[in-house]
């Protein structure tokens, strides 16, 4: 049996920024913004799935404190068939003082019977005890990650020498946790926070919520908009539970009317569930669904139409896929008023030159591996490396700063504007691009910044200084050498179809 058996294993961590991933009601109240989308009262509406998150973590290594060593979760001998479901406590002695944010996890596969060959995904800064003779080395890989478990609130404190207490337990696809004080073993209250959630947010998507920022970018704009009109019909086109509580609470004269085309039902408890800690009455907020024909009983035009833009089950796609928003906007234009503000107003593509070593490699075309063709393998996994002439990889949603050694070679270009505040075309985009220093190129980072409100210059980006998006990467098929000189420049043209949302990119160096 090859594998012959696998050994999971976890380690206790503290993490700022893995917090800001799951703690959305304590970053409320550093934002104090007075917008609660996790009130004291009902404060587990809101949160996570619970369940492991494939991460790469070694990016994060100067940011983790280690609170444990390393400890054996599960064994699975697959020279047997393993049990289907098991449960096992864990005893962990923390080694520092801290406080424990998640639960890193890897697996440690031993493929032959002797026990002489593994193949280990554990973090870079695990010692080679826990993966003797394993294949994987250091190379970084796109497919094998670590695995993320988040400690819901605030984490948990422990100090130096204290006792842990862990319940795992396994089904057929998956791992969970339990983590509790040694003195407290019931779990009552951790079941009761689940019960009580009824929206589940991807955590990229609940550090958003809370970033302070990125929350004041929209609270000052919706403010802008606001006092532009007097009694507004507001319409929130997309699943925005933020804006919707925040049109509610700035302006008590306005109409708020709500879409939530993915939240749905969830969206209009949810908005019910928190109306009375952000001090607006529920009734207030009209949920419809996501129909131009449910404008038809207003007689009022829409004053202020309004989206982040998010759309749930969108989360981890292309940046463009948020571009549904303009189409939205263009099938509501109909119900428009002629001089109605649109937020945000334009969509401003982006673009920079970039060598990514461990990414395109991990991407490229295979042919012989070992003697058997797997070139069929290509179209479906998406190759994008060492292509035949001619032909060109899709473009692919990353986060960028989990994609292994990176490097900007070029300064940031604007390549196409989207006009929202105009309905849905196609656009063209061009421009010559020069490098900043040498290097490979091996492909562009692309991404969109959304202008919220054109007359004060107001935007918020999703471009690599943050690290909630993806970005879409384009790959080239061979990578280029490329220098500082005027000599060295690349020419990329990008066409956006409105009837498909398609976005494509070319490029030529020279």
């Amino acid at each position: 049996m090859i594998p012959y058996r696998a050994t999971t294993y976890g380690q206790l961590v503290e993490c700022t920024f893995l917090r800001k991933l799951c703690d959305l009601h304590n970053q409320e109240i550093s934002a104090s913004d007075g917008i609660q989308l996790s009130p004291v009262t009902t404060q587990n509406l809101i949160s996570l799935q619970p369940k492991q998150y494939a991460m790469q973590c070694d990016a994060l290594s100067t940011e983790i404190k280690l609170l444990s060593e390393p400890f054996k979760v599960f064994e699975f001998d697959f020279w047997k068939r393993p049990e289907s479901n098991r449960e096992t406590e864990i005893t962990v002695q923390a080694t520092n003082e801290g406080t424990v944010h998640a639960i890193i996890s890897w697996w440690v596969l031993q493929l032959d019977e002797a026990g002489s060959i593994f193949y280990s995904t554990a973090p870079k800064w695990i010692s080679s005890q826990y993966i003797t003779n394993s294949l994987s080395g250091k190379d970084w890989c796109d497919h094998w990650k670590q695995c993320v478990w988040f400690i819901h609130d605030t984490g948990l404190p422990t100090l130096r020498g204290k006792n842990v207490s862990i319940r795992a337990s396994h089904n057929d696809i998956s791992i969970s946790y339990d983590i509790t004080p040694e003195v407290n073993k019931d779990n009552s209250s951790i079941l009761k926070w689940y019960e009580e959630r009824i929206i589940t947010l991807l955590p990229e998507r609940i550090g958003l919520y809370g970033d302070r920022n990125w929350r004041m970018s929209f609270i000052t704009a919706i403010r802008n908009a606001l006092n532009r009109r007097s009694s507004p019909l507001c319409v929130v086109a997309d699943d925005s539970v933020f804006l919707t509580v925040l049109l509610s609470s700035l302006s008590e004269p306005s109409n708020v009317i709500a879409f939530f085309p993915g939240l749905k039902d969830n969206g209009t408890r949810y908005i019910k569930a928190v109306s009375a800690s952000n001090g607006f009455s529920s009734d207030r907020v009209k949920v419809l669904d996501s129909k131009v024909s449910s404008f038809a009983k207003f007689e009022k035009k829409i004053e202020i139409l309004v989206g982040e833009p998010f759309y749930y089950g969108n989360e981890g796609m292309l940046p463009w896929q948020n571009l549904r928003f303009w189409r939205e906007r263009s099938l509501l234009d109909p119900a428009l008023a002629e001089d109605a503000l649109v937020v945000p107003c334009k969509g401003i593509l982006k673009i920079c030159a970039m060598s990514l070593p461990d990414l395109w490699r991990s991407r490229c075309s295979l042919s012989d591996v070992e003697g058997f063709d797997h070139s069929s393998a290509n179209e479906t996994l998406g190759a994008c490396g060492n292509l035949p002439e001619m032909q060109q990889g899709p473009c692919l949603a990353f986060y960028l700063w989990q994609c292994g050694e990176i490097e900007e070679l070029s300064q940031v270009y604007r390549l196409m504007d989207f006009n929202i505040s105009k309905p849905i075309h196609s656009c063209l985009g061009k421009l010559q691009m020069k490098f900043l220093k040498p290097g490979l190129c091996h492909g562009f980072a692309i991404w969109i910044d959304w202008v919220l409100d054109e007359m004060s210059s107001n935007s918020v980006s999703t471009g690599p200084d943050s690290r909630y998006w993806k970005l879409g990467v384009q790959l080239l098929s061979v990578p280029q050498p490329v220098n500082s000189t005027t000599a060295s420049c690349a020419e990329v043209e990008a066409s956006f179809d409105h009837l498909t949302g398609e976005l494509s990119i070319k490029s030529s160096f020279s």
